[in-house]
């Protein structure tokens, strides 16, 4: 059992147990129309929060901890630092269904740099809670520019919505691009297009 201790982001409820998350899986499958007493089904319950532990461990982690470690010997780097097409899988806040795409993210370095796993560890956090692509890719910005303090930073999300491909409209293979600029990223047109090249040039 699950002790009831957790709270979430901009809650003060805490976390239900684990015998309720499966027992509001059974409400689901009856609602749908199904038996979540056939053979099936037995397991569902318990496979269905399982998975919903890791799609959503994203609210167990803190995106400042993972950023917290940088490095000060850069030589004299200034240019853009870019990880590019890295991919992630959300789930979209107005329908909990999937989001998949790839992130792209640099930044100016200001004297230290950050090692790059930690940028995707920071795209990966924030992809595994429910989202809006446009929240998404302001909150990688944001914690890497309050963590690091880089001139500048650059993010480019471009993702397919199950939303709109399995239901609603129903437009198979439409992607949705998003952008944010910090810094010199944002106030110069320069980088900003040199940002845009680099993502595009492969």
């Amino acid at each position: 059992m699950d002790a009831i201790v957790k709270t979430f982001p901009g809650q003060s409820e805490t976390r239900p147990t684990r015998e309720q998350a499966e027992e509001a899986v059974r409400v689901l499958l009856r609602w749908a129309g199904e038996d979540p007493q056939r053979e099936g089904l037995l397991d569902t319950p318990k496979r269905v929060a399982t998975a919903y532990r890791e799609l959503f461990n994203g609210y167990e982690l803190s995106p400042e901890d993972v950023l917290g470690r940088t490095f000060e010997e850069v030589s004299g780097y200034g240019d853009p630092v870019l990880v590019r097409d890295i991919p992630f899988y959300s789930h979209c806040e107005h329908h909990m269904l999937p989001i998949s795409g790839k992130a792209h993210v640099a930044y100016l370095p200001n004297g230290r740099v950050l090692g790059l796993s930690k940028i995707a560890r920071v795209v990966d956090i924030f992809g595994r809670r429910l989202q809006t692509q446009e929240n998404m890719t302001a909150q990688i910005a944001g914690a890497i520019d309050k963590t690091l303090k880089p001139r500048g930073v650059a993010v480019m999300i471009e993702a397919e919505h199950m939303c709109m491909a399995m239901r609603g409209v129903q437009k198979q293979g439409s992607t949705t691009l998003t952008t944010t600029f910090t810094g010199e990223f944002k106030e110069n047109a320069t980088e900003q297009a040199r940002f845009l090249t680099l993502v595009r040039n492969r």
